[in-house]
């Protein structure tokens, strides 16, 4: 009743009505104008909706939106490495006392070096410059800014630690303004980049800055680095100087027991952490791969290099056992543009992908398999596979012994013994593990910089111990273990139950 006489009240006053129209008319043109799009704002292609994988692009972005800061290399503390020991032990004493989960709590805090622009920015501009150029060759006739690409996990796992929190997904992982609360300490130098695409001396020479100003500071004093996080994902990257870092924890594409290219005692799982690749293909999605599994007709694709060095020369003799042979498909290429459509093609028409050795034991093609949701078979008997911690392979690949694959009929054979509903499951898993293997900014969750610090979890304790052990021993007075000594890794045939 109340409600009609309003109505009633209000009908009965034209006056009213006809000022009222006017300013509801302003108030829906006020409302339409800033709550609907503007057509001339670009969006944000690194947004958590859009997240950008493609490094050159997702970098283009970077340098854009971040103008490169004046750096004079200072780490926001100037305290010595006694002051710096004692503020650390208060803190963690606090935590420990604090936190029921200590030290292996999440968020894992770490402290990120704030470089000179000479090792940070300066090196990402120059690869934004020259990218374009390729001509620019390895002398295997692969391109050099593809090669970068490839090993960029640096550029990824940076440019989420110096995001804003506000802008991050990751829960896994904090950057913290002062040392003495860091987990971890990370080391921002690009040093792939300045491998390939600076003079030879000069890149030494940068090499030789970038060492003494890390072990210039405290906190590398104190732990002797063994708490800090270096980039060393190309095997070529550092080499002059890694021998005076070897006791911090590096990222690596993979292990090489062989000794080809890291120095006996410099690399093991229980120090280091081994980071996929960045795939040259794109993802074959679950839509994809709906899309693809009845044009999936080739038995078994490998495009690439067929001649490698090491533990690589595996190649020729499998191509020497395959080719020719009925649902084969072997060709050879490079990572350029053109070998990049090519190769996604093949993978996408093809069952099974071999992986065999690179001139190190992992190789680039594994993790473009397995994001066009084909089986990788692979032949590598050093290799040791990123994340293995947490994630289990012999869902999602075949592992054949380099001394089996190369038996005549002996692959072809083992691999049409596998029946179609152990292919779909394994290409289910495929679907479900491809989100692990393709980096992005911003980092999503599952993605493979967060598993970077859920394995990192695993290490701190580790890391502690053999800090805390190292301050407190006095020299000479024992023997220590250095783990250098290991056994090769060896690969059998994966069961197929």
């Amino acid at each position: 009743m109340a409600l009609l006489g309003k109505q009633n009240q209000r009908s009965k006053s034209p006056f009213l009505l006809l000022l009222t129209l006017p300013l509801l008319a302003f108030s829906f043109l006020f409302f339409y104008h800033f709550s609907s799009p503007n057509p001339y704002q670009f969006p944000n292609p690194n947004s958590s909706s859009n997240p950008q994988t493609s490094f050159v692009a997702s970098l283009d972005h970077f340098l854009l939106t971040h103008p490169t800061p004046y750096s004079n290399g200072a780490t926001g503390s100037e305290k010595k490495e006694e002051e710096l020991d004692k503020l650390m032990f208060n803190s963690q004493t606090q935590r420990l006392y604090g936190d029921p989960h200590y030290p292996v709590a999440f968020p894992i805090k770490v402290y990120v070096y704030d470089m000179p622009n000479k090792f940070t920015y300066d090196l990402l501009s120059l690869f934004a410059k020259s990218y374009k150029d390729t001509s620019n060759l390895t002398s295997n006739g692969s391109p050099v800014h593809r090669l970068i690409e490839q090993h960029s996990i640096d550029y990824w796992l940076w440019a989420d630690l110096i995001a804003p929190e506000s802008e991050r997904l990751l829960k896994t992982v904090v950057r913290v303004d002062k040392q003495e609360e860091a987990d971890l300490f990370y080391i921002p130098f690009f040093t792939t980049i300045s491998f390939f695409l600076m003079e030879k001396q000069q890149c030494k020479a940068l090499y030789r800055e970038a060492l003494k100003w890390i072990t210039d500071q405290p906190a590398w004093k104190r732990s002797e680095g063994r708490d800090h996080i270096l980039p060393v994902h190309h095997p070529w990257s550092f080499k002059s100087v890694r021998r005076f870092v070897k006791k911090a924890i590096w990222l690596l594409p993979d292990m090489d027991s062989t000794g080809n290219w890291y120095k006996p005692g410099q690399v093991f799982l229980e120090k280091d952490l081994i980071l996929p690749y960045v795939p040259n293909v794109e993802l074959c999605d679950a839509k994809c791969l709906a899309a693809t599994e009845l044009k999936r007709t080739t038995l078994i694709f490998f495009r690439g290099r067929l001649k490698r060095n090491a533990g690589g020369k595996i190649r020729a003799k499998l191509v020497s056992e395959l080719s020719g042979a009925e649902g084969v498909v072997i060709e050879e290429g490079t990572a350029g543009e053109g070998g990049k459509l090519a190769a996604q093609n093949g993978m996408r028409k093809s069952i099974f992908c071999l992986s065999p050795a690179g001139d190190t034991p992992s190789s680039a093609r594994l993790f473009d398999a397995i994001v066009s949701g084909c089986i990788p078979v692979i032949v590598s008997d050093e290799l040791e596979l990123p994340f293995e911690g947490i994630l289990d392979y012999r869902k999602i690949a075949v592992f054949v012994s380099s001394g089996d694959a190369v038996q005549p009929g002996w692959l072809l054979n083992f691999l049409k013994s596998i029946t179609r509903s152990q292919i779909s499951e394994m290409r289910r898993n495929l679907a479900k593990y491809s989100r692990h293997f393709v980096y992005s900014n911003p980092a999503q969750p599952l993605g493979p910089e967060d598993l970077v610090w859920r394995m990192m979890a695993g290490k701190l304790v580790n890391i502690k111990l053999h800090t805390r052990r190292s301050q407190r021993l006095v020299k000479e007075s024992r023997s220590i273990c250095s783990c250098d000594c290991r056994r090769a890794n060896e690969t059998i045939p994966t069961p197929i139950l």
